[in-house]
């Protein structure tokens, strides 16, 4: 985490130049964190395979394969709705283009037909455009690749399907590394838009103000980043019984998650009046510090996502700071701009407590009342 004093550049550096360009480590971390998802796909293809050709007798389920593949995939969101709404777009796509097969024939204006009814059917029943593309897919291999027994193909992407969602639940990919790596950005991001407003204010740089709200404005990429993947987790936790067990601290993660997307707003606000107050150039060193305790209190809420005994810590760190936000008292002498300033920081000290695990109204009533 940022230190108080330790000044972070308004620009950085990119690294440039072939040694960059043919670096292998982020190949092999790509491929690290893509081992899970490619056992997953590789065990559900071949058991969708064998029971396709062994157990149902079809010579070539190309369509048993193509559906796990196109269902698991390796994107992020793994999400068992996810693979049940990717596997519903391709049988869509394939009874289409079997009742086409049997009523119109094989031929090109038939394929052009197949294509055309798969996607408007996929548009009208879902919004999104994987849905489509799954279904167009799956009817071109049907109108391309004909056999003669009718609705084989259906068969053969109902048990790719079902070996999809099989493989979700009985060996799911671990999302929570995924799921603590767009929690550690988020913080980081938080930590360094914090930091940045407490140097504006402690050295009287609307610059830096400026750069520090353009930081916090950069978080909502980060929120929803964390977001998806927490939701990504909680979905496989509440149908795995490998990762059963982790449900209740993925449930504590989601109230950080939602706590600390209310305070990435509030802390917009705070760097958006730091941008006004600072007009002037004037140092504000006491606003300064009170910040620099909230960010403090803000390290250990990240701390306490792996280990909860932080929590406790964290909580005391910020009422510690919510007792004394009355701007009369703090600031008697000084300009409205200022004490609005230190007003707009109870309801970021309130989100924060509320993340750290204080109920609401606990923390609500912790800062003074006006």
């Amino acid at each position: 985490m940022s230190g108080d004093d330790d000044p972070s550049p308004l620009t950085a550096p990119i690294p440039t130049g072939w040694r960059t360009r043919w670096d292998v480590r982020p190949r092999l971390s790509r491929v690290r964190w893509s081992a899970g998802a490619i056992l997953q796909i590789v065990v559900a293809v071949t058991a969708a395979v064998a029971v396709a050709r062994w157990g149902f007798g079809h010579a070539t389920p190309l369509l048993a394969a193509t559906v796990t593949i196109s269902s698991l995939g390796l994107v992020r969101d793994a999400r068992p709705i996810r693979v049940l709404e990717t596997v519903a777009g391709m049988l869509v796509g394939i009874l289409i283009a079997e009742l086409l097969v049997i009523t119109l024939g094989i031929g090109w204006w038939q394929l052009a037909l197949s294509l055309s009814l798969a996607m408007a059917a996929a548009r009208f029943l879902a919004t999104a455009p994987g849905f489509t593309m799954a279904a167009a897919t799956q009817a071109a291999i049907v109108m391309i690749l004909p056999i003669d027994v009718p609705f084989v193909r259906l068969l053969d992407g109902a048990i790719g399907g079902a070996a999809a969602l099989a493989v979700t639940a009985l060996i799911p990919r671990n999302t929570r590394r995924a799921e603590l790596a767009d929690a550690d950005s988020v913080f980081s991001g938080f930590d360094d838009a914090v930091a940045t407003v407490v140097q504006a204010l402690r050295r009287g740089d609307r610059m830096r103000a400026d750069r520090a709200l353009q930081k916090a404005r950069a978080l909502s990429t980060r929120i929803d980043a964390w977001t998806a993947s927490l939701e990504s987790s909680l979905a496989i936790a509440r149908i795995s019984p490998i990762l059963a067990r982790t449900k209740p601290e993925l449930l504590r993660h989601e109230r950080v998650r939602s706590a600390m997307d209310l305070s990435v707003r509030n802390l917009r606000v705070i760097a958006r009046r730091a941008l006004y107050v600072e007009d002037d150039g004037a140092k504000r060193p006491l606003i300064a510090d009170v910040i620099a305790e909230i960010q403090r209190g803000a390290t250990l809420i990240h701390l306490s996502l792996s280990d909860i005994s932080y929590e406790p810590l964290a909580r005391e760190s910020l009422r510690a700071v919510a007792v004394r936000l009355d701007p009369g008292a703090m600031l008697p002498d000084a300009a409205p701009s200022d004490q609005n300033l230190i007003l707009s920081l109870r309801p970021l000290v309130v989100d924060l407590l509320t993340a750290a695990g204080m109920p609401g109204e606990q923390a609500r009533s912790s800062v003074p009342r006006l």
